[in-house]
């Protein structure tokens, strides 16, 4: 352990009655060792942290936000500033030359890109133009091929129509039901017959 040396007490005298090989420590008064208890008038306090109110805990935040704003602009003003002065000194009268130059420089790009605008505006004008074109064609392709099918769909119609008007003609009406009743008694028909695989009749009744 520690020896403690009282400020009172004597150094070459506390140095010869401690013991060889133990280290030297001075004592401060009003202070406790790391090892000593805690003290009995203490032992049940607990400490609170004072209270804080959040208007003003939001308030000092807000305000310490645009103090850190107001100084880091701040900073960069005054090293741009640094920099710039810095940046006279050492280039001189080239930076009048160099801003002349960057500006000549800046017009004939306007000038290049005005062109250049200008050519892409006339290439797209005709792509434009040709794409209408294209689709005004397409259009009218389309009506031609809606009014040939129109026209195709028409003719069929009529065929059909001729073809029933024909059938029709050999219709069973009021007028001709006993004509067709004695056509049907003179030429008998028999429809019960077998057929072979090929189709072809291979058993026929007789008709009574």
């Amino acid at each position: 352990m520690f020896q403690a040396l009282s400020r009172t007490a004597r150094a070459p005298a506390a140095r010869l009655l401690a013991p060889r090989g133990a280290p030297l420590a001075e004592t401060v008064r009003g202070r406790k060792s790391r090892s000593d208890p805690k003290a009995k008038s203490k032992a049940g306090r607990i400490k609170h942290p004072p209270p804080v109110d959040p208007a003003e805990m939001l308030l000092l935040k807000k305000r310490f936000e645009e103090y850190n704003l107001i100084v880091r602009a701040l900073r960069l003003e005054f090293k741009e500033e640094v920099l710039r002065r810095r940046y006279e000194q050492e280039v001189g009268s080239l930076a009048e030359e160099r801003q002349k130059q960057e500006a000549e420089e800046h017009r004939a790009l306007m000038a290049w890109n005005d062109q250049e605008n200008e050519r892409l505006r006339k290439i797209r004008e005709q792509r434009v133009k040709k794409e209408q074109e294209e689709a005004e064609r397409c259009r009218k392709e389309a009506e031609i091929l809606q009014q040939q099918e129109l026209a195709n769909f028409i003719t069929e119609k009529e065929r059909e129509i001729e073809h029933l008007q024909e059938e029709s003609k050999n219709f069973i009406t009021l007028e001709n039901l006993d004509q067709k009743i004695e056509e049907v008694l003179d030429n008998p028909k028999n429809y019960n017959f077998a057929i072979d695989r090929e189709g072809r009749v291979a058993k026929r009744t007789i008709l009574q």
